[in-house]
């Protein structure tokens, strides 16, 4: 059984730094794509960063409003995934998810739908 659970979300000031972690039992995330997309009050789920089982820079993609801003890495000795936030803004105020593709060795997706397993998300704020 597949079990994500996100951690490292508070409240944080514009221009701040936080550090989400993903912590996976159930699957090594080195055989498996992966993104983290967050949720606004009243919005779509949208992702965030997203990366196929290869880990490849070229295989990772952000979103245009968090590129430079933004990065993913992975701990293998934790099987967590982090995902490192910098230059935070008041328009990332979100809840924040790490999903996981089902089937091994996926590429990268966009489009939560065809992610299978989720955390239970964390809430990132930055004040105006």
């Amino acid at each position: 059984q597949v079990h994500l659970v996100e951690s490292g979300g508070g409240l944080v000031q514009a221009g701040g730094s936080l550090r989400l972690s993903c912590a996976a039992s159930g699957l090594t995330f080195g055989n498996y794509a992966m993104g983290w997309f967050r949720q606004a009050p009243g919005k779509e789920r949208e992702f965030v960063v997203v990366t196929d089982w290869s880990w490849s820079g070229s295989k990772t993609f952000s979103a245009d409003s968090v590129k430079g801003r933004f990065t993913v890495s992975r701990d293998n000795a934790k099987n967590t995934v982090n995902l490192q936030m910098s230059n935070l803004k008041p328009e990332d105020t979100a809840v924040y998810y790490c999903a996981v593709r089902g089937a091994k060795f996926s590429v990268a997706s966009t489009f939560s739908r065809e992610y299978d397993f989720w955390g239970q998300g964390t809430q990132v704020t930055v004040p105006t």
